[in-house]
């Protein structure tokens, strides 16, 4: 080491002044560099460390969404159009199951029974003596009971009459029937469906279910009646549903990838499952549509959006911006600031609280500072909104993008706080879109709460057999998810559309009358949450 020691010296003694500063200066910028490929390496490790054993805070209970457990094609991988229907001899109970009782400490419920607990008049003369007592106001308890899923078999007798002279046949009107020659009706239809689609059972324990009720009905023909429904009925509500979206003046989209496994393309291929949704904000239906979809191209959301003219909410994802590039005239693409807020939050998130001031850091108080004078004012009337925006926020988005400029060479492009940067400066035409438009929100977080019912249960429903069972369920979906978003009874909604979409539903007519859209002010007021 000595030796090496003084070989160095050697050197450095026979150098003249400039090449011992140039020497220096290489040896500094060596360092530099260095420094700053420990401190991205650092950053990288730390991210990785808090997305993988950090604390998630996006659950599902905190969400209040359905967690998938099978697939979105379960019914398809079912569906069996050879299995015979069930006849009613071997799907109905064999006895009446005796009603449950039911008592109640809540207003809401509509069942109510009142029990009466007393004591005999011997009871009371023994502990009194002989009429010397009185009856005084009841003691009140309340509780809740269940009431166990029941079923009830049906024999319809159809009155036929005929005339005396000729003998001409009159028969009296059949009751709903959703399929020719089933046994199914729209609350037995509409139970499997609510099962599924709004309490995540998979059709194989609703099948186990049933039979602890004495009904036998396959599980792939539950799946038929699923793929059935939604085909033959749900599709042209659905359609209806597009149809009054796409009249709004700003929607939000996202989208999510996940794997389809016979579609004809090679294992691995991704699939995609895009979400549109209307601002609540803002008048007009509130509708959640999802779109199953092979591909991420933009022909995807110009395909679902045709006829529209408006702005779409989005993260930074080209697609969106391309529409906006080939059709100026009917799209106006808005960014998302907490997608953009979320880069810099997970670097500040990783270093932990001990960490010295960072450019991470700094960012995020700057867009905090944003939102918080966004939510002061978004209570306000739109004229008076648009204008506080471009007397309060707009400085702010200013000051912000103009920090972003001046320090962008202080912070390495390729680390997490560098992309951040990156990301701020190629999104800022997007991003500053809200400050013209008092409707336009800050952020996608609606659309991207809506998507995160397939992103949680992604994992769950990863290995999907083929596109037609995910995209019946897109259809199911949209309509239990609009139906939430309406405060709507999600059940007896799905009985009403079934028993009432036959009726305007046949070979040659697939119109849908408005009343029974989801936000329709003719829904029966019973189909309301209270």
């Amino acid at each position: 080491m000595e030796e090496f020691k003084r070989s160095d010296d050697k050197v450095l003694s026979g150098m003249t002044s400039t090449a011992l500063f140039e020497y220096v200066h290489s040896l500094e910028d060596t360092v530099a560099s260095l420094s700053n490929n420990v401190a991205n390496l650092t950053e990288q490790i730390r991210i990785m460390n808090e997305r993988t054993y950090g604390r998630k805070t996006e659950t599902a209970a905190v969400l209040d969404m359905p967690q998938l457990d099978l697939g979105l094609n379960e019914a398809e991988s079912l569906a069996d159009e050879k299995e015979p229907e069930p006849v009613l001899e071997e799907a109905a109970p064999k006895k009446k199951k005796a009603k449950g009782k039911k008592a109640t400490d809540l207003q809401k419920i509509t069942n109510h029974r009142d029990e009466y607990i007393e004591l005999t008049d011997e009871e009371l003369n023994k502990k009194y003596g002989e009429g010397k007592w009185k009856h005084l106001p009841y003691e009140i308890i309340n509780k809740l009971e269940h009431l166990p899923a029941s079923f009830e078999a049906v024999t319809y007798h159809i009155g036929v009459y005929a005339r005396n002279d000729d003998q001409t046949i009159v028969r009296a009107p059949h009751p709903t029937e959703l399929f020719p020659k089933s046994i199914a009706t729209p609350s037995l239809v509409a139970s499997i469906l609510y099962a599924k689609y709004v309490k995540a059972i998979p059709l194989y324990r609703l099948e186990q279910a049933y039979q602890q009720n004495d009904v036998s009905i396959s599980r792939a023909v539950m799946a038929n009646w699923v793929i059935k429904g939604s085909q033959e009925y749900l599709i042209y509500l659905y359609d209806a549903m597009k149809k009054a979206m796409v009249k709004q003046s700003l929607i939000h989209a996202d989208e999510t990838p996940f794997e389809v496994i016979k579609d004809g393309r090679p294992a691995g291929s991704k699939s995609y499952m895009w979400v549109y949704r209307t601002n609540a904000k803002i008048p007009g239906p509130k509708a959640v549509l999802y779109d199953y979809c092979a591909t991420r191209g933009h022909q995807n959301p110009e395909r679902f959006l045709e006829g529209y003219k408006g702005t779409v909410v989005c993260d930074g994802y080209g697609a969106y911006h391309q529409l906006e590039r080939e059709h100026p005239e009917s799209y106006k693409v808005a960014g998302c600031w907490v997608h953009l807020k979320r880069k810099f939050a997970s670097v500040v998130k990783a270093a932990g609280p001990d960490a010295k001031p960072s450019m991470a850091e700094m960012a995020v108080v700057r867009i905090s500072s944003i939102y918080r004078v966004e939510h002061e004012i978004e209570d306000l009337p739109a004229e008076e909104k648009l204008k506080k925006r471009q007397e309060r926020v707009k400085p702010i988005v200013d000051n912000f993008f103009e920090w972003i400029r001046t320090r962008r060479h202080l912070v390495d492009s390729a680390s997490a706080t560098g992309q951040g940067f990156t990301y701020a400066l190629n999104q800022e035409k997007y991003l500053r879109a809200f400050l013209d438009d008092p409707d336009i929100p800050l952020d996608n977080n609606a659309a991207e709460i809506a998507i995160r019912p397939f992103t949680i249960g992604r994992k769950n429903w990863v290995l999907i057999d083929t596109p037609r069972g995910a995209a019946a369920s897109a259809v199911i979906y949209s309509i239990v998810e609009t139906a939430k978003a309406n405060n709507l009874r999600l059940y007896q909604y799905l009985v009403y559309l079934l028993e009432e979409l036959p009726k305007y539903i046949n070979s040659t007519h697939h119109q849908v009358p408005e009343k029974l859209l989801p936000w329709s002010d003719e829904l029966p007021k019973e189909l309301y949450m209270k």
